[in-house]
């Protein structure tokens, strides 16, 4: 399916997991470090994971946000997303990841909140890229 790009970023990786990422423009700059349940030292810094969740909890707010006219939601100002990610290996041979979101809307009836996380899930480019790929669970906390 073709994107009419209209914004494009890039960060570079030394390393692998356990050196660091970059943006081009230097806004994002984290040491990876390799998580103990992984068998590296784990401690402070970040994972793909770890960068993977905070996009993706990001990007599905923010389609939250573009969707609540169209689904008649109103997305309260402290509403906020959670993506939790595992990762390990798949049945069918490599590795793979999880995404489970959870949408805390304070003052957002369930049903309601449900409905603009499944409009929101249709239209969000990180649930988009995934589709097919990895099943993404959806709750409203």
């Amino acid at each position: 399916m073709a994107v009419n790009v209209i914004y494009r970023t890039s960060a570079t990786a030394t390393g692998g997991r356990d050196g660091s990422a970059r943006s081009d423009d230097g806004s994002v700059d984290v040491k990876l470090v390799v998580p103990k349940e992984m068998g590296g030292p784990g401690g402070d810094g970040a994972n793909p994971e770890k960068l993977f969740a905070a996009g993706y909890a990001a990007c599905f707010l923010g389609a939250m946000k573009a969707v609540s006219g169209k689904v008649g939601v109103r997305v309260p100002a402290d509403a906020t997303v959670m993506a939790a990610v595992g990762f390990g290996p798949r049945e069918e041979g490599g590795y793979g990841v999880t995404a489970d979101l959870t949408a805390t809307l304070p003052g957002v009836d369930q049903a309601d909140a449900e409905r603009l996380m499944a409009a929101a899930h249709e239209v969000c480019p990180y649930s988009n890229a995934t589709r097919g790929n990895l099943e993404v669970g959806l709750t409203v906390g």
